[in-house]
């Protein structure tokens, strides 16, 4: 090993060696990210599934809500316009309670 054709081959070994164990690190490395990025797509599909079948059983449950209503009950004759003068009372109380309390957060 004492011939300059012998340190040149050790060293071509040498960097054969570390260019494999940096291959083999930057693929093992882009494969966990591949795998990280395929989890999160995976879990954030999920998540908006859940979102929207639960929005979508909010919106069930709010339109089988509005079929009965507490201004009116069932079976009782509806006077139209008196529901409507209640809905009326009702929206000027609560923009006066509204601005009240803006008036009081202000402060």
């Amino acid at each position: 090993m004492s011939s300059p054709f012998d340190a040149f081959y050790v060293g071509r070994a040498i960097a054969e060696a570390v260019y494999e164990q940096a291959e083999r690190v930057l693929t093992n490395s882009l494969s966990d990210l591949g795998r990280f990025d395929a989890e999160q797509r995976e879990r954030l599909r999920q998540f908006t599934e859940d979102v929207l079948a639960r929005a979508q059983r909010d919106a069930e449950a709010a339109k089988r809500s509005r079929t009965t209503t507490a201004i009116v009950p069932i079976g009782q004759p509806t006077d139209l316009q008196a529901t409507i003068d209640e809905l009326r009372a009702e929206v000027a109380q609560l923009r006066s309670e509204l601005k009240r309390y803006r008036s009081s957060s202000q402060v």
